[in-house]
């Protein structure tokens, strides 16, 4: 079968939304984060980092639809009102889920639209420029087998990160809010503790307002330096610690992502 660019940027983003999953799906993105970082030669952080999210995320949402319930309860609500506010928090977890399943298809088309030089044209009408720039140095290196140093790495994390708050998160983390209705428990989600597994001694990164984008800049660059320190295959090997991902997936993302996608691939994403 034959594309145009247009048709095969199309049938990337229609395989990356695929590989994504439904918006419950945080193990199977993790997996394709991960896989991601390692497809990158270890140049490309935002995706090992955004694995990290998905598998934290995952033990937030239970544990705060637990304190949802408990304080329906306490607030002594008939049936109906409790219902319904458990019904609103569960779409506020919804509505974060899918922020990440989004995230997680345009960190693959990006990825590849930017690593193929038959997409060179389209890729530049797509991505803006200082991204676009970080993304070709991070090609370059895996091609040529070489690591960036952490300067660079922090570029393209900083570049990347910048152009998914704007054009993904932002707007609809002001949409998720604006729909939350219950004042206590949205007061506790605009100040979560972020505890990725790689923070040992150094605490969760804790947030005054999840709701402001410079905010959200800002940790995810302390989150960044973190890793840095801590040292890449260490922060790949901790995505272990959260216990939720199985060992065969965690070893050998490449081979969990194909068996997604076999039988149902109209690109071969990881040329």
């Amino acid at each position: 079968m034959s594309y145009d660019r247009t048709d095969l940027v199309a049938a990337l983003r229609a395989e990356a939304t695929r590989l994504a999953g439904r918006p419950s799906d945080l193990v199977q993105r993790a997996s394709v984060y991960h896989h991601l970082f390692q497809h990158s030669g270890g140049n490309h952080a935002f995706p090992l980092l955004a694995a990290h999210g998905a598998l934290w995320a995952s033990g937030y949402f239970r544990s705060g639809i637990r304190l949802g319930i408990w304080l329906a309860r306490a607030e002594g609500l008939v049936r109906d009102g409790m219902d319904d506010r458990i019904a609103m928090l569960h779409r506020l977890a919804e509505a974060f889920r899918e922020i990440n399943r989004q995230v997680c298809v345009e960190t693959s088309v990006i990825y590849h639209l930017t690593g193929r030089n038959t997409f060179a044209q389209k890729a530049e009408q797509i991505v803006p420029p200082a991204l676009l720039d970080a993304m070709a140095r991070c090609h370059h290196a895996r091609r040529a087998g070489r690591s960036l140093d952490d300067r660079d790495r922090k570029r393209l994390f900083h570049a990347f990160f910048l152009w998914e708050q704007a054009q993904i998160v932002g707007p609809a983390v002001d949409r998720a809010f604006a729909a939350f209705g219950w004042r206590i428990v949205k007061a506790a989600a605009l100040r979560p503790r972020i505890d990725f597994a790689y923070f040992g001694l150094s605490g969760p990164l804790r947030f005054r307002d999840f709701s402001d984008t410079n905010e959200r800049i800002d940790k995810g660059l302390a989150a960044f330096d973190r890793g840095a320190s801590t040292g890449w295959g260490e922060v790949a090997r901790s995505l272990g610690d959260y216990g939720i991902m199985p060992a065969g997936i965690l070893a050998d993302p490449a081979r969990h992502v194909r068996s997604i996608a076999r039988g149902a691939s109209a690109v071969a994403m990881m040329a």
